[in-house]
């Protein structure tokens, strides 16, 4: 275990650190799967090799044995988001029961239990196929730091915590209460649980096909015809899976931003040290204000950290050179460094970041086009490693033309309110952090978080 001296840690523990997922940093990773090099006819298409697109092609496969499933990814398996979130598996659909009150009060029970049967098929489905993915579900503790937090936590209800209480769980001074829920959330390796389930679809008849990019989509003589570099996909239905990046189709370009998560990881923890936090490496741990911090330990000991800056650029631009950010890597170890005095010395050896899908109603939403042949799920700003299996099911639904409890939600059937355009989007966004960053410190909504409240639109990280 190397050490820094009390003067130089927490930001020189930064010095040396990768800039690079620490889920893709392993000579475990599958080799690159071939493009598509040929014309094809198949039943479904689905566009994109994340969650929601891997999810979509085993399960269309596992309710209906023998269709012709072909997934096109146009980098890798799990390079973007999928690749490079928490693996933090939430049970909930809706980000947190608040928002999903807030939004859909009349049916937020029963999104409530879908998100956690959702959660129970996740488990099932790793366990099936025997994907070795560090799947532990020990649930969430949800922290409060300033005095004002503890009310959010409801002191009133069954599982809320207080500090001596909370700290028994994940010892930090800097925690005033907690509230814990042992079965809503689950912790994995995000990139191995992608690997699996690829490797799943392939053994249930899927074809995937990587390096491939979509071109042109279009209805044609009553196929939705996709064109790529290599080859033209003609297909009875087709899944569109590309979370924020843009698509063929116009709606879910203005329904979205592209909003950069930044996170660290830490060198593996030694016993003592983990003793020292007793900390459970099944419990998940965030904290409640609306910058928030969400951490955990990973298969190999390290703690990784990660949320609070949640970074839009003007333009709704993805670059290479946006994962890079000094000054929120620097913020993010003076945080851990605040959380966790007890580690001082500990270094980080990984840095990453990965671009949100950001929807003003921070849930994920639905859309077909060319028809009803063509289904999409985007928004997910953050939730998706649970939420994209859900997502598949309502997609394949909607396509299969069924009338399930799934296809009858109202949040499924509405649309969120669009984004403005620039430079209205870029102001707005920059106003929003300030407003929520004024919130966390005094505990005060002000004028312009109401309007925004009254309005349905919202920002958070």
């Amino acid at each position: 275990m190397s050490t820094l001296s009390t003067g130089q840690w927490p930001l020189a523990a930064l010095e040396g650190s990768k800039l690079r997922p620490l889920w893709l940093d392993t000579s475990d990773r599958p080799e690159p799967r071939l493009p598509l090099t040929e014309d094809i006819e198949v039943d479904l298409l689905v566009v994109g090799g994340g969650f929601t697109g891997l999810w979509t092609a085993l399960r269309a496969v596992e309710r209906e044995p023998g269709r012709s499933v072909v997934l096109i990814e146009g980098d890798r398996i799990a390079e973007h988001a999928t690749g490079r979130n928490g693996g933090m598996c939430e049970a909930s659909l809706t980000h947190g029961e608040p928002n999903g009150r807030k939004r859909w009060p009349d049916e937020y029970d029963r999104l409530h239990a879908l998100g956690l049967r959702n959660l129970d098929e996740i488990e099932e489905t790793v366990g099936r196929y025997s994907i070795g993915c560090g799947f532990l579900r020990g649930g969430s503790l949800s922290v409060a730091t300033r005095s004002h937090e503890v009310l959010q936590l409801a002191p009133r209800r069954e599982g809320f915590l207080g500090a001596a209480a909370t700290r028994a769980i994940v010892d930090s001074p800097t925690y005033l209460a907690g509230r814990r829920n042992a079965r809503d959330c689950a912790v994995v390796d995000p990139a191995r649980l992608a690997w699996g389930l690829a490797d799943a679809a392939e053994s249930q008849g899927v074809r995937i096909y990587e390096h491939t990019r979509l071109g042109a989509l279009r209805l044609e003589g009553g196929r939705v015809v996709a064109k790529t570099p290599g080859g033209t996909v003609r297909a009875a239905n087709v899944v569109l899976a590309t979370n924020v990046f843009p698509g063929p189709l116009s709606r879910p370009r203005w329904s979205v931003v592209p909003v950069y998560d930044y996170v660290l990881a830490t060198e593996p923890l030694t016993e003592d040290q983990l003793q020292m936090l007793n900390w459970d490496p099944a419990v998940a741990v965030s904290d409640s204000g609306n910058q928030f911090h969400y951490y955990r330990i990973t298969p190999d000991r390290r703690i990784l950290w990660g949320g609070y800056d949640a970074i839009y650029h003007f333009g709704r631009t993805i670059r290479g050179e946006h994962q890079d950010r000094r000054i929120t890597f620097e913020k993010l170890a003076e945080h851990f460094a605040e959380t966790f005095p007890q580690l001082e010395g500990i270094q980080f050896t990984h840095r990453w970041a990965g671009v949100i899908d950001t929807s003003t109603r921070f849930a994920a939403f639905f859309g077909r086009a060319h028809g009803g042949r063509t289904a999409y799920a985007t928004g997910f700003t953050g939730l998706g490693v649970g939420s994209s299996r859900f997502a598949a099911d309502v997609m394949l639904d909607q396509l299969a033309g069924l009338d399930t409890d799934r296809t009858r939600l109202r949040m499924v059937r509405e649309k969120p309110l669009p984004f403005p355009p620039e430079p209205i989007a870029w102001l707005g966004i920059q106003i929003t952090r300030w407003a929520l960053n004024r919130e966390d410190r005094t505990g005060k909504r002000n004028l312009w978080l109401r309007l925004l409240d009254r309005l349905g639109l919202g920002f958070d990280s």
